[in-house]
């Protein structure tokens, strides 16, 4: 996506960051869940005229990738090569994702300075060799804790997130000092209340390190697929050490020092909750440890659910993206899982739901209304939109409606990450202007032929059109070809330039769209279902 004329330069950039995800297997909803929220965010940042910096990437170290790829015949190099060019980065590319980076953590601009970071922290004395021995998860590639723990019916040990048995590990390691940082981050909790989203998600966290925290295991020594220890390269460096440590890589830590000044820290890590812990206590505390800035916000999104499962490989309700956009579009997909489940919460996904939601909200009431305004436009103005010259107490109310709408979208998407309130506030206007094309029935007015029934006809028409701009802008963000087939059809590129240079702060300035557009009745925005084949 085109940066806007109006960005800030030399201004710290809105750095907003997904996890980067493992690649043992294909991507599924639940990953393109994050990485759309996270597309919507800063594209919509971007539309405030800001510089922005959204990063993405693949988590390519540790245990369960390598017996991954030793079970499918192949090294892991060539396993995370082969997902990367042939999975991640075509669904990105396929969704519309308009990432800034993409960061690998097998290139060797993130691993030498993951070695660099790691040694720094071990010359201040704050990283020491120990023995350690518990259960291990390796589809979380974490120790677990007693508490993290759920028994089997035959009394066998499962990680309570994969449900599947741990393994006891008993093994020499280099641990971090992680239990030195409990009270600083206590204190960092206390005054910065919003650092940790949902609310839920904080008091977790508040509550599992009032508890007391242990030092971080932070290198392994029985597989060697990972970064080497710099000063033992009989072991590898914990995949989470390295992984975390991928928001600084990919900005110039120990390398492009404007470019990291500029950017770092991120100002949203947009993550699962069932990575919190990792990003809102060990990354916190490495960053506390090394002298560097804490990261704005952690915000933890919920899990899709299928059946009352997450969604996941290993439950067997991995749906891939593709399945619903084939059938809804990408635009529809990018917009259905933000407005049908609020960020932060969990969410169930069912193909009856987004069925129903694409007919009501976006066939029924958005499409149908860009249709009829640009029929409108052309049957009774030969496509050219009039100017509005009869104002009364109905427009006033558009007026009022469109302000209000895109005050609370900025609020709600830009500052609190409520997607799903931003987009309920912009379809309220869209039903608001649906309500007042009922209410004034130009097709009625048409029917006046005399001076003030003509005024009266264009005021109509164009207040449904001008709201309709409107609308395109702030709708982009999240559905951006849908937006530009509007704004190409109500001829707003030739009247007011490129859509990604609109603001969406100033989308509610009323007459923008000047008259004598040329609106044109496109393609409909969004086609009526084919019903799914059957077996």
């Amino acid at each position: 996506m085109a940066a806007t004329g109006s960005e800030k330069q030399g201004a710290k950039a809105y750095y907003v960051s997904t996890p980067i995800y493992y690649v043992n297997d294909a991507p599924h909803l639940g990953h393109a869940y994050t990485t759309v929220a996270g597309d919507v965010l800063t594209r919509w940042h971007r539309q405030r005229g800001e510089k922005v910096w959204y990063l993405t990437g693949t988590d390519e170290h540790g245990q369960k990738i390598m017996r991954t790829a030793e079970a499918n015949g192949v090294t892991p190099q060539e396993w995370c090569d082969k997902l990367v060019s042939e999975a991640w980065k075509p669904l990105w590319e396929h969704l519309n994702i308009a990432n800034d980076d993409f960061i690998r953590t097998t290139e060797k601009r993130h691993t030498d300075r993951v070695q660099e970071f790691v040694q720094d922290l071990y010359d201040k004395g704050e990283i020491y060799k120990g023995g350690y021995e518990g259960p291990y998860c390796v589809g979380c590639e974490e120790y677990k804790l007693p508490g993290d723990l759920i028994e089997a019916e035959d009394g066998t040990k499962l990680c309570a997130v994969h449900k599947k048995p741990v393994e006891i590990l008993k093994e020499e390691n280099y641990f971090f000092k992680l239990s030195e940082y409990g009270p600083k981050l206590l204190e960092f909790y206390e005054a910065n209340p919003g650092f940790i989203q949902p609310e839920s998600a904080r008091n977790e966290v508040v509550n599992f390190v009032k508890q007391g925290l242990e030092d971080l295991s932070i290198s392994r020594s029985t597989f060697d697929w990972g970064v080497k220890v710099p000063w033992d390269d009989q072991h590898v460096i914990y995949v989470w050490i390295d992984a975390l440590l991928n928001y600084a890589t990919a900005v110039g830590y120990n390398e492009n020092p404007e470019k990291f000044a500029s950017t770092f820290p991120a100002n949203v890590h947009l993550i699962g909750k069932d990575i919190l812990r990792f990003h809102a206590v060990i990354w916190p505390a490495m960053l506390m440890a090394q002298g560097l800035p804490v990261p704005g916000r952690v915000a933890a999104n919920g899990w899709l659910m299928v059946g009352g499962e997450k969604m996941s490989k290993s439950n067997l309700t991995g749906i891939k993206p593709q399945d619903l956009t084939s059938h809804f579009g990408v635009d529809a997909y990018r917009w259905y899982f933000l407005r049908a489940i609020a960020f932060g919460q969990d969410g169930s996904f069912s193909w009856e739901d987004f069925t129903a939601r694409y007919t009501s909200e976006l066939a029924n009431d958005y499409g149908n209304l860009a249709s009829r305004v640009a029929a409108m436009v052309g049957k009774y103005f030969g496509g050219e939109l009039p100017a509005a010259t009869s104002d009364g107490d109905a427009e006033k109310a558009v007026h009022e409606g469109l302000a209000k709408a895109v005050a609370e979208a900025d609020r709600k998407i830009g500052e609190e990450l409520d997607f799903q309130g931003g987009i309920l506030a912009i379809f309220d206007f869209v039903k608001q202007v649906n309500g007042y094309i009922t209410e004034q029935e130009p097709w009625k007015v048409a029917k006046d032929e005399s001076e003030e029934g003509r005024a009266r006809l264009a005021t109509i028409l164009y207040t449904a059109a001008e709201s309709l701009r409107a609308v395109a802008v702030l709708l982009n963000p999240v559905m951006p070809e849908t937006s530009q087939k509007l704004w190409d059809s109500l001829g707003a590129d030739a009247a007011l330039g490129a859509l990604a240079d609109q603001s969406v702060t100033e989308a509610g300035t009323w007459g923008r769209l000047p008259a004598g557009a040329t609106v044109t009745k496109g393609a409909v925005l969004f086609p009526r279902l084919e019903e799914p084949k059957k077996d």
